[in-house]
Parts: C-alpha cells; sequence; structure tokens
C-alpha cells in the first residue's frame, strides 16, 4: 500500500452552477486542439463542453483529423503561421480568461502555442496531455513528449493524464490499480505541473471511476460510480474543456475539478442516449437540455 496521504470526496454531490461565484463578465474559454471529423472529441467536443457548461468558445486549430468512432485515419498537422495567426487574432482582440490546450501534434506546435502564452498571459491555462485517442491511435509524436514537458508544463495550472498518457509521460508502466496510481505520484509531481488530475477511467474492472487530484503536498481521491458504455470518445477532452470553462466562470481550481467531474459522468451517463457510428460514440455533452438543468 501507498503511503500518501489521500483524502476521499465524491465529485458527483456538486450541481450544476446556474450563475457565475464573483458575478463576472462572460466567461471566455480559447480551446487550442485539433478537429475530429467525427464530432465526439477534439475542438467539436471542447465547443460543446465549454458551451453546455456555461462558457463562450473561442478555437484555435492545431491539426485536422479524419476519424470517426472507428478509429484515426489521418492526421494533417495546421502550418505553423496559421496556428499562431488563429491565436494572435483571438487574443488580440477577445478577452479570454482559461485556455485549454489538447492535441498538438509535433513539437513545433508546441514551442508556439508556449511561446504565444507567454506573450498574451491568460489567467487560466489547462492541458490535456493528448498523446492517444480512444481507438489507440497515436495523436502526438513520441519526440514530442519531451518538448510538451519542457515547453508546457511549467505554464499551465493543471494536467490531466489518463493512465496510458501517464505512464508514456513518466516511463512507468500504466497503472492497473489504485494503488499502482499512487506509486506514479512523485514521479508526476517531479514532470513540473503544478497540479495533475490523474484520470483511473481505464480500470475498467472497477466499479468506480476513480480520479486522483495531485498537487505539490496533497492527493485527493475522486471517485464516482462507473458507467458502462462503450461511449466514452471525447471524455478526456470534455472533462478539461470544462474545468477550464467552470475556471473562466470564477470558480477556485478545486472547484472547478469536483464540477467538471460531476458534468462529465452525467455525460457519460447519458452517453446512450446518442447512436453516433459503429464503434466508441461521444458522450452527450447537452444531457441537461433534455432534463432540469441538475447533474444529479
Amino acid at each position: 500500500m501507498s503511503s500518501h496521504s489521500v483524502t476521499h470526496s465524491n465529485p458527483v454531490k456538486y450541481n450544476h452552477p446556474t450563475s457565475q461565484p464573483n458575478g463576472l463578465g462572460t466567461p471566455i474559454v480559447l480551446t487550442i486542439a485539433g478537429s475530429d471529423s467525427g464530432g465526439g472529441a477534439g475542438i467539436q467536443a471542447d465547443i460543446k463542453a465549454i458551451s453546455a457548461t456555461g462558457g463562450f468558445a473561442c478555437s484555435a486549430i492545431t491539426a485536422i483529423t479524419s476519424q470517426n468512432t472507428l478509429g484515426v485515419a489521418a492526421i494533417f498537422p495546421i502550418p505553423l503561421d496559421h496556428v499562431k495567426s488563429q491565436l494572435d487574432a483571438v487574443f488580440s482582440d477577445i478577452k479570454i480568461t482559461a485556455v485549454k490546450i489538447g492535441m498538438l501534434a509535433d513539437s513545433s506546435i508546441i514551442n508556439t502555442v508556449a511561446d504565444t502564452l507567454r506573450q498574451y498571459r491568460p489567467k487560466f491555462i489547462v492541458l490535456d496531455p493528448v498523446m492517444i485517442a480512444t481507438s489507440g491511435d497515436l495523436l502526438l509524436q513520441e519526440s514530442a513528449i519531451n518538448t510538451l514537458k519542457q515547453t508546457l508544463f511549467p505554464l499551465v495550472d493543471i494536467i490531466t493524464p489518463n493512465l496510458p498518457e501517464a505512464a508514456a509521460l513518466t516511463g512507468l508502466p500504466r497503472p492497473t490499480n489504485e494503488d499502482e496510481m499512487l506509486a506514479m505520484v512523485p514521479a508526476l509531481r517531479a514532470l513540473g505541473a503544478s497540479c495533475i488530475l490523474l484520470k483511473g477511467g481505464h480500470l475498467d474492472d472497477q466499479e468506480e471511476s476513480l480520479d486522483l487530484l495531485i498537487t505539490a503536498t496533497t492527493v485527493e481521491r475522486l471517485s464516482a460510480p462507473r458507467i458502462h458504455t462503450k461511449n466514452t470518445h471525447g471524455t478526456g477532452c470534455t472533462l478539461s474543456s470544462a474545468m477550464a470553462s467552470y475556471l473562466a466562470q470564477g470558480y477556485s481550481l478545486l472547484d472547478a475539478v469536483h464540477l467538471a467531474k460531476s458534468y462529465i459522468s452525467q455525460a457519460i451517463k447519458h452517453a446512450d442516449q446518442l447512436h453516433i457510428g459503429q464503434g466508441h460514440g461521444p458522450v452527450n455533452h447537452f444531457f441537461a437540455l433534455h432534463q432540469d438543468g441538475s447533474t444529479q
């Protein structure tokens, strides 16, 4: 057993917020990510999640993917000058409060994004280190992993790796249980990000969906009932985008993580109401439109 001190909480007790905590202006979120032609992940999922949770979404596309619920057929990185021009266009005109970063494809794009974030200094940055799609397809060149760690991790408020991504980042074996997740904590802290949400969704044999919220001194255990469905395409994009949306609305990082965990749990719970494709379908981002708006 791990010697880490772990606190426990149940994120699904949070209700969907109906107002911003600090009476702020329009909560604007910029998502920097790849496009998913199937509509279930990437920029498309980000815009849906930000909108559904109360934010306004802007976007800068880093790559165009040819994909559907069965997998990724091709990836076309956007030319660097156009990635930069998208970012400049948005930042120079629109007051961006939070940034969500997803697929970055290669080292050149990572460096361009990092330079631009240093230039404009948005208040919050959430990084989903997208490396491997739900289908197993590689979405980040292996040579770019070190660039990601060295240039972007020191700039962000939180990273949100799943278990395969955490293994790729640390060089450790992919955890197969909670104890192995806890054993990975020191290596994750050493990556340089100020906060890490280690997502345990790949532990399919467990009856709970377990994440670990890791800071420099604490580990908090976030648990929700596991929903058994094949429709989980875009869960990581959706979770990190919801987190950025809540941060833009004035919630603390801890509350934003809890609210995002609650939102994604409900989006997965209602995923089977949709019938999209023949493989791993998307989560139901707008489940609340057909209910009373509560995530309970």
